[in-house]
């Protein structure tokens, strides 16, 4: 009897530690994506540099909070295409509901692509997208995704008038903030940008860029990608007159 008692928790030991390994190796596989998605983000931003001359046009913080009425009148616009998609109305886009909005959106991206993007834009592990998501999603397809030949990020509810708008002036600020043109942004630059000596009546205190740039650095490693930076910027503007903004 007690043989076949140990024999039960030998067995059951091995099926969690398959388990283990498996999910290990399943979470290895997708930091491999991700850091791979991280790198060509990475190379688009040094590449856009030629693309978005009007970074060289911002010269202060005052200049990049100019923008954010603009950038908020379209992010609601975006909302109401996120609400058009989302049918079970749950406030998340499932796998099978992005998938048709990127049908409907005319972009020929592989299963395995869009599992890729879902999951890494998927920060809090719902299993969903929920809007501020849906928003770095669409704009990580924007720069990196290849459209068909028939449109580019075209929809009934959703032009690439809107999604330029929308998307260039926010390509400008990261490139604005990214002094050395490596694609990442640095925490002595951004600080320094942000408390430029040539516009004093523009500077911001120093604890208060100190609390963006921790905002954007999730790994506190003090170089932060463009994904991070967009999750953190779409909260600096709102997603509503009434939110808060920086």
């Amino acid at each position: 009897m007690l043989y076949l008692i140990c024999y039960a928790l030998f067995l059951s030991t091995i099926k969690i530690n398959m388990r283990s390994m498996l999910c290990c190796c399943v979470k290895s596989e997708n930091n491999k994506k991700y850091a791979e998605l991280d790198s060509k983000l990475e190379r688009k931003m040094v590449e856009s540099r030629r693309n978005y001359p009007g970074h060289r046009r911002l010269k202060s913080m005052d200049s990049i909070i100019m923008k954010f009425p603009k950038l908020r009148e379209g992010l609601r616009n975006i909302r109401s295409v996120f609400e058009s998609y989302d049918k079970d109305g749950n406030g998340t886009i499932d796998m099978e509901e992005l998938k048709k909005c990127l049908e409907e959106l005319k972009l020929s991206l592989s299963e395995e692509e869009v599992k890729g993007l879902y999951g890494w834009c998927d920060v809090d592990g719902s299993k969903g997208i929920e809007f501020n998501e849906f928003i770095v999603l669409l704009c990580l397809i924007y720069l990196l995704a290849k459209p068909s030949s028939e449109s580019s990020l075209e929809s009934r509810e959703m032009g690439p008038k809107l999604v330029e708008s929308v998307f260039d002036p926010i390509v400008e600020v990261f490139l604005f903030l990214d002094k050395d043109g490596k694609g990442k942004l640095n925490k002595a630059d951004v600080i320094k940008t942000l408390n430029n000596e040539d516009y004093p009546l523009e500077r911001s205190p120093s604890h208060v860029t100190n609390m963006r740039f921790e905002e954007m650095d999730w790994g506190r490693k003090g170089k932060v990608g463009f994904r991070e930076f967009l999750f953190a910027f779409i909260g600096w503007v709102g997603l509503d007159d009434a939110d808060d903004c920086i």
